[in-house]
């Protein structure tokens, strides 16, 4: 029973942050890019109380305790499940390194630079917009695995 639900928890908390990440990617960062620097100064201006780092800082982790806790409970429940759940954890964990070492210093370029540098902010805007689509193929990879190992474990119990 607890390999199975903690299995929900992480397949769930994967596709919530999957489709988060890629509401940033639609709405934010068009909006972020559509006029720069007025249309970044508005971000900034909107970002003054939170931020979606905001949200990511507490559901990241969240994930990637799922992700450990999915592995260590459904270790006796199979080599298959092991191997998935042990992905979905190394996923989760290259996700955080990706945002932390990769976006993490293209938002203190768009979000804590001089708004008079508008060309590094373009840059960064532009690198930033087109990698998030990487990092979303990534949580898609994550929920991917998950629901592998929940499949896996389901189909071994039936």
């Amino acid at each position: 029973m607890i390999p199975k639900t903690v299995l929900c928890f992480a397949v769930t908390f994967a596709a919530g942050l999957l489709f988060v990440n890629v509401y940033t990617s639609m709405v934010d960062a068009v909006s972020w890019g559509s006029n720069i620097p007025g249309s970044i100064q508005t971000a900034r201006d909107y970002f003054k109380s939170v931020n979606p780092g905001n949200f990511f800082r507490i559901f990241s982790p969240i994930n990637q305790l799922l992700a450990l806790l999915a592995l260590i409970f459904c270790w006796k429940s199979g080599k298959r499940v092991r191997i998935f759940c042990g992905l979905g954890l190394a996923v989760t964990v290259m996700l955080d390194v990706f945002t932390f070492g990769y976006f993490y210093p293209r938002n203190e370029i768009m979000f804590m630079s001089s708004i008079d540098e508008v060309e590094a902010i373009k840059m960064a805007w532009s690198q930033w917009s087109g990698m998030n689509w990487v990092r979303s193929g990534l949580s898609v990879v994550n929920l991917v695995v998950d629901f592998a190992a929940l499949t896996t474990l389901l189909d071994a119990r039936n």
